[in-house]
């Protein structure tokens, strides 16, 4: 009884705090304490970038920057006697992760729950089966990793459809590498015209500045940005038969199909728990894990099959779920340190929202555009509708420029080995920046009634 009195007065006193405290604010980028934590910033995100050389993960040294950033900023306001102001911010800054994290936990659960009950797998094996041409099947991995991603995620679907090229490619080193940079282009920008398809598009939809019928005004830009380049290296695969099948058939485990259809029952209470009962989506994902708790223990009770949910918990990205808390606590720092608002100022008012946005898709080729998105939405510039959509679709599709631009793409050359590299996806990025410059063309036309001031 003790213990609820004293929390029912810190709930009482701590909002006092805030409503004094918050009206000040120091402005730390020309402080030492701001230029150490840009430094310190930098080079965890170096150490992010060379991941796949070094193999230190990405978690670990943003994790660390965004301690140390945050304690100097703590440090500086206490002795300013503003012990409370960074307090109320991080606690800010820790529920926008908590939404983020609960919502991706969910939906990597039922990934890996379809995973485990062999979904994904037979539609590999089906895909390998049925002996496409190598034209062919370039052209059916491209599309199906366009229309997956929205659903799942632009990392599980380029994933599947590499295993499916790998499989059928053969030693067919060329077939292989430009099938890649297909799969990435694709997944990237089926991943852009849904709240589902990418980090950035479900930071914006959580955000609240786009709504999720409203993504949809990206289709026609999206499947542009993928055709572009598919048409100019379709002519570069001979049409041949593929070299290697796989004669075998993978039968779907009890309850696979039901997985599915949660799935989709759980995104169906995300969007309606967010536009309906205007509560966050990761209420209504965490409501979807529950769906599959259930149906877990149904089919372990009743049907004697094996089905853990907790291990499926287990298996999710726990790496890229840290990473993600690295990434928005540190840039959190950095804004409220005075960053974010000068780069908005620089960006924004001296270049205008198109050029800026613009500037904003080339970036996240070569920084993550996880903190790219982050940033921009922490900058929060007064922009139109179609100015938040095209700065989505550039975040989205931008990172195609480079293999290490998306999560997509370091995937892939991992489960390449040595086949799809970094400079074989250079040669193609005249043609991505061809597909990425008519996306953008194609939103600014098909959806200029969205753009009520002037582009």
């Amino acid at each position: 009884m003790k213990f609820i009195k004293i929390l029912a007065l810190l709930l009482l006193v701590s909002p006092t705090f805030a409503a004094s405290e918050l009206h000040t604010t120091l402005d730390l980028t020309s402080h030492w304490v701001g230029y150490f934590s840009l430094a310190l910033f930098v080079v965890a995100y170096i150490l992010v970038m060379a991941e796949e050389f070094t193999g230190f993960s990405k978690s670990k040294p943003v994790i660390l920057a965004a301690g140390i950033i945050w304690g100097l900023i703590g440090w500086v306001y206490a002795s300013e006697g503003l012990p409370h102001t960074a307090e109320i911010v991080l606690r800010h800054n820790l529920l926008e992760f908590a939404e983020l994290f609960l919502f991706l936990l969910v939906a990597m659960t039922y990934i890996e729950a379809m995973r485990e009950r062999k979904i994904l797998e037979s539609l590999k094996v089906w895909l390998i089966n049925k002996g496409f041409t190598l034209r062919q099947l370039f052209w059916l991995t491209g599309f199906l990793a366009f229309f997956i991603s929205p659903v799942a995620d632009n990392l599980t679907t380029a994933l599947i459809m590499g295993a499916v090229v790998l499989s059928v490619g053969g030693n067919n080193v060329r077939f292989i590498s430009i099938a890649f940079v297909n799969i990435v282009v694709a997944a990237n920008a089926g991943g852009a015209f849904s709240p589902f398809g990418d980090i950035t598009t479900l930071m914006v939809w959580q955000k609240g500045v786009v709504e999720f019928d409203q993504f949809f005004a990206l289709f026609i830009p999206s499947i542009v940005n993928f055709l572009v380049p598919a048409v100019i290296m379709h002519f570069a695969i001979k049409n041949e038969p593929s070299e290697l099948l796989e004669n075998s058939v993978v039968k779907v485990k009890e309850g696979g199909i039901g997985v599915v259809v949660l799935f989709t029952l759980t995104i169906a209470t995300a969007v309606s728990f967010h536009n309906f009962l205007h509560l966050p989506p990761a209420m209504g994902m965490m409501m979807g894990l529950g769906y599959l708790m259930l149906a877990s223990f149904f089919i372990r009770k009743f049907r004697g099959g094996e089905c853990d949910i907790f291990n499926n918990l287990a298996k999710a990205e726990w790496d890229t779920l840290l990473f993600f808390f690295g990434v928005i606590l540190s840039v959190g720092g950095l804004g409220f340190m005075g960053y974010l608002a000068m780069t908005s100022e620089m960006m924004y008012a001296s270049l205008g929202a198109t050029y800026a946005n613009i500037v904003v898709g080339v970036l996240s080729a070569i920084v993550d555009n996880i903190p790219v998105m982050f940033a921009v939405l922490s900058m929060n510039p007064d922009m139109s509708l179609g100015q938040w959509l095209l700065v989505t679709l550039t975040t989205g599709v931008g990172g195609s420029l480079l293999s290490v631009g998306s999560a997509a793409g370091v995937a892939l050359m991992g489960q390449s080995k040595g086949l799809y590299t970094f400079v074989s996806h250079l040669k193609w990025m005249p043609v991505i920046a061809l597909g990425y410059a008519a996306s953008i063309l194609t939103h600014l036309w098909w959806s200029k009634e969205l753009f009520n001031v002037s582009i």
